[in-house]
């Protein structure tokens, strides 16, 4: 997650929709002043700054509900007063109104079966990880980001998504607003040691598992327009 005052612009960070690459392309060209969290594992030159410190944590709990309330109170004796996948309501509770309404706020949304499958093959590689796509559905930990960047009613909170499958496009157009230099690429690609096997992501689904994938990214689904 990125809130830079140098370019006035908030990112918030999806889950596999190359985050964080997007981090560490912006990270050296941020200001001193910038809040960037950590990326783990850690990719140069990324540099996590401006992250840490106390604040009040009533206005963050308010923007939970359920037991992710308990877990703001924990990052505040932790003193993470931004973290890493913030969602945007979090955000919104925890800067100034003025900074919230005047920066522009965007993240990367993602087509849910490949990014189910991005999913997979990274939970392959840890040691111990599920190695069949039928063991990782059960397990349930969904790459789900709907909840990260809409309020607890279902309401867009950030002023784009950029569409994943056409990153550099979205992501050139928004930079041009913002003064930020492009050149048409972000010249890293982290993370993307896992996924060995390029085929299309269709072929890694059963009839069965494509319409779980489905029912569990309704949400996604109907905002934007994905099809399997």
């Amino acid at each position: 997650m990125i809130i830079s005052h140098k370019y006035k612009f908030i990112f918030i960070k999806t889950i596999k929709t190359a985050g964080t690459s997007i981090e560490v392309f912006l990270s050296p060209l941020c200001g001193e002043d910038d809040i960037l969290t950590p990326v783990n594992p850690h990719v140069e030159p990324h540099l996590a700054r401006n992250y840490k410190g106390y604040w009040n944590p009533i206005p963050q709990v308010l923007a939970y509900r359920g037991w992710s309330r308990l877990a703001v109170l924990k990052r505040f004796v932790k003193r993470k007063k931004f973290f890493n996948h913030m969602p945007a309501k979090a955000v919104r509770a925890t800067i100034p109104a003025g900074m919230w309404n005047n920066y522009f706020k965007f993240c990367v949304e993602r087509n849910p079966w490949d990014k189910v499958v991005s999913g997979f093959h990274m939970e392959k590689d840890f040691p111990g990880g599920l190695k069949t796509m039928d063991a990782y559905l059960k397990k349930g930990r969904f790459p789900a980001n709907y909840p990260i960047y809409t309020d607890n009613d279902g309401r867009l909170l950030v002023d784009e998504v950029v569409r994943y499958e056409s990153l550099m496009e979205g992501l050139g157009r928004i930079f041009d607003r913002l003064g930020i230099p492009f050149s048409g690429t972000l010249g890293v690609n982290a993370k993307s040691e896992h996924r060995k096997i390029r085929a299309p992501y269709q072929q890694a689904f059963t009839t069965s598992q494509r319409d779980l994938v489905a029912r569990v990214f309704a949400k996604e689904i109907e905002m934007h327009g994905y099809t399997f």
